[in-house]
């Protein structure tokens, strides 16, 4: 009888338990679709933080980890930075961003962890004229506008674009297209492992250099002059419609695997 007792309070107890992780499950679905249906936004925050940083060379590092980032080059003495951000943690630490320059390194970084957590910031950086700028990304679409100096970008995930610029650019993203469209830069290199690349030039280059594992590439080119020109797909379609010469200094080369390939002159 004492057996049947003690059989009957396990049954009991494992039924307890058993509910308490249903209704635990429940209460982290319902708080999860709740941060879901209101999503943190950067832009709903109406009050950004400014901060200036100052840059003593003429060259800028941009490093972040969660965050889209907006970069100018402006008439400005330092490098001014608005920051935009928006968190919510149901369920852990509470949410912070922070912001910090070492040497030349602007470091950018969100706290944003815990069971249920929605976060979500972004970075305007206005910096000196006639500095050479360098991004690393992590998570993080980037845009960039009116760089006369080296520009370099590599995002793990987001888009990046370039428009307005005339100095050396060197584009890449792990998770996302990439974009340079009204540019005049001699010299250009843009690649992806999963997307598309499109180039416009508004001036005519030495070297363009694109490349995707994973979606089409688009270049299109001023007429003034004829192209030595490298272009594949291992599945899609190539189409080359420049004035040709192997002879050219003008040199352009796309590659992709799974996409079509163009290369056409602009207007």
């Amino acid at each position: 009888m004492a057996r049947t007792v003690r059989t009957a309070r396990t049954v009991r107890t494992a039924r307890k338990a058993h509910g308490t992780r249903i209704a635990l499950t429940a209460l982290a679905v319902a708080l999860l679709a709740s941060v879901a249906a209101c999503g943190a936004s950067a832009g709903d925050d109406e009050d950004p933080e400014r901060r200036s940083f100052a840059l003593e060379g003429r060259t800028l590092t941009v490093d972040s980890d969660d965050s889209a980032l907006e970069l100018v080059s402006a008439d400005v003495a330092e490098v001014e930075v608005t920051r935009w951000f928006e968190g919510r943690v149901v369920v852990g630490g509470d949410p912070r961003v922070t912001w910090e320059m070492k040497d030349d390194r602007l470091e950018l970084r969100v706290k944003c962890s815990g069971i249920v957590a929605d976060c979500s910031a972004k970075h305007r950086i206005e910096v000196p004229r006639g500095v050479a700028v360098t991004v690393e990304e992590d998570d993080g679409s980037v845009t960039a506008k009116g760089f006369a100096e080296p520009l370099k970008i590599r995002t793990q995930d987001g888009s990046v674009r370039v428009s307005d610029s005339t100095g050396p650019l060197d584009l890449y993203s792990d998770d996302g297209s990439v974009r340079a469209l009204d540019v005049e830069s001699r010299s250009v290199k843009a690649s992806t492992k999963d997307g598309s690349v499109k180039l416009e030039l508004g001036a005519v280059p030495d070297l363009v250099e694109s490349r995707s594992d994973d979606g089409s590439i688009s270049i299109g080119l001023p007429r003034e002059v004829s192209y030595k020109v490298a272009a594949g797909s291992d599945d899609g379609a190539v189409d080359v419609s420049v004035p040709r010469d192997e002879d050219s200094a003008h040199v352009v080369s796309a590659h992709t695997e799974d996409g079509s390939v163009t290369v056409r002159n602009l207007g």
